[in-house]
């Protein structure tokens, strides 16, 4: 497992994929999740980085209908490639990721960038006041989070 902050994440991609021990296998495909307030475009830098290196890179359009079909379909897409996945999750992807790669074989790795990395049966939701100075759990249960981002639509 990798965690890693936004603004470090790019160089910490780019020396987690140098390793010696990839590079004389065939490249793993990322595939990227995003969180609850993002869509699959909040990637696009990370896929345009990880192409020009050589690699295979799909982000997933996260429905976000529940942590558990949101893993279902990102687990359908990592049904569909042959060959070692890197699963990343940002924010709520993390959990998705977290949920996807139980079930696959060719997941080698799971990357959490300032995302929930929730512990066997804990949810995010769980985890949004766990710890002091969060404020998704209050944002969440008052409709603020939704009603800035359905302003943002219009």
């Amino acid at each position: 497992m990798l965690i890693c902050w936004p603004h470090s994440c790019l160089s910490t991609y780019s020396a987690l994929l140098s390793g010696t021990a990839i590079a004389q296998q065939a490249k793993p495909t990322i595939v990227l999740v995003h969180g609850a307030f993002a869509d699959s475009s909040s990637w696009n830098g990370v896929i345009t980085r990880l192409q020009q290196d050589g690699y295979k890179a799909v982000a997933v359009a996260n429905p976000l209908r529940s942590a558990s079909s949101d893993a279902r379909l990102v687990s359908d897409v990592v049904d569909g490639i042959d060959r070692p996945v890197f699963l990343v999750g940002h924010s709520y992807g993390g959990q998705v990721i977290s949920n996807a790669a139980k079930v696959h074989d060719n997941v080698k790795s799971l990357v959490y960038v300032a995302a929930f990395a929730p512990d066997a049966g804990e949810a995010a939701a769980d985890m949004a006041d766990k710890f002091p100075g969060g404020t998704l759990g209050e944002a969440l249960a008052s409709g603020e989070a939704v009603w800035r981002r359905s302003r943002s639509l219009h």
